[in-house]
């Protein structure tokens, strides 16, 4: 059975980083979709970024130019690099991966405060 651990979450002043990695157990992550979802309190999750097992990317357009997914298949492992940060961003983040079934992290906290 497949397992997803999200790290990197914290706190994070404006204009900062971050970094979120997804450790995926299992031996179909390189053949699997990844993606980011974030979920803000009182709101549903939405869809932040993904790549395919072939590399492609797509992004929500409130990220695009500012977040990176990427993936290295030899770690079992996505990212998310999150550049330029915003207040909206905060939220608890997910990590998901997608092949013929859906997968969950358990989430990692992003706060962008002062």
């Amino acid at each position: 059975q497949v397992q997803l651990v999200e790290s990197g979450g914290g706190l994070v002043q404006p204009g900062g980083s971050l970094r979120l990695s997804c450790a995926a157990s299992g031996s179909i992550f390189r053949f699997s979709d990844m993606g980011w979802y974030r979920q803000a309190p009182g709101e549903q999750r939405k869809f932040v970024a993904r790549i395919t097992s072939a590399g492609r990317t797509n992004y929500a357009d409130s990220v695009r130019g500012r977040f990176t997914i990427s993936r290295d298949n030899a770690k079992n492992t996505v990212y998310l690099q999150m550049n330029s940060l915003k207040p909206e961003d905060t939220a608890v983040y997910y990590c998901n991966l997608h092949r013929f079934l859906d997968v969950w992290g358990q989430g990692t906290q992003v706060t962008v405060s002062s």
